[in-house]
């Protein structure tokens, strides 16, 4: 495992390396893995869940950049208006911008808001978004930070159903299972759709999850 780049900030460690056994390019945050670039999937439809449920994605709110895999699906999409990154992480974007990670930030489509996704998201005008796509954390069983557990209650959805416009849709991302954030989903939106995602991760198959709720006024 040879590191490629290491920050220490208020919020822990972040780090990027790339093992030696296949190639990947692996993310690291305190020790906890976060992600690679071997293993895509799961990031990739959270991206063409939204786009395949919305009729015109003129404006689409991303929380989590990553290693820039759920954009990258989204820019791949003609219709795509502008979508905003929220990330709290500035290395990580520098990191892109550098392209220590390959970057999806030069297209003029793209722009980041450095921040907490929840003041990113509450800031944002009510009613102009046609998708919000979230992948900040594992998960809400598996958090990295533990004060990523807002991020899946129902309060906190209530505040993302109210900047989407008629017809938009919420994803949101999980590395395991949760009947909560299944209940929180259905309790805003009225019904949750659920779709796994079976992956293979350094060997070991495993599954990951896509939850999704749509805003209708009927």
């Amino acid at each position: 495992m040879s590191e490629v780049a290491r920050v220490v900030s208020a919020r822990g460690e972040l780090v990027l390396r790339r093992r030696e056994d296949d190639g990947a390019l692996e993310l690291r945050v305190n020790g906890v893995f976060v992600m690679d670039d071997r293993e895509t999937s799961s990031e990739e439809l959270l991206a063409s869940a939204a786009l395949a449920s919305v009729r015109r994605p003129d404006r689409v709110l991303v929380g989590g950049l990553g290693l820039g895999y759920t954009v990258c699906a989204l820019l791949a999409d003609a219709r795509l208006g502008s979508v905003v990154v929220a990330e709290i992480e500035p290395d990580l974007v520098a990191w892109m911008r550098s392209g220590l990670v390959p970057s999806v930030l030069d297209d003029p489509r793209v722009s980041v808001s450095l921040g907490d996704v929840r003041d990113v998201v509450t800031a944002t005008p009510d009613a102009s978004l046609d998708a919000i796509l979230l992948d900040v954390d594992n998960g809400p069983d598996f958090l990295v930070y533990n004060e990523n557990s807002a991020i899946y209650s129902s309060s906190f959805l209530t505040v993302c159903r109210s900047k989407l416009r008629t017809g938009g849709v919420l994803t949101v991302w999980s590395s395991s299972a949760s009947d909560a954030l299944a209940s929180a989903v259905t309790s805003v939106f009225g019904a949750c759709q659920v779709t796994p995602v079976p992956v293979t991760l350094q060997g070991r198959d495993e599954t990951y999850y896509v939850y999704q709720g749509s805003f209708s006024t009927g």
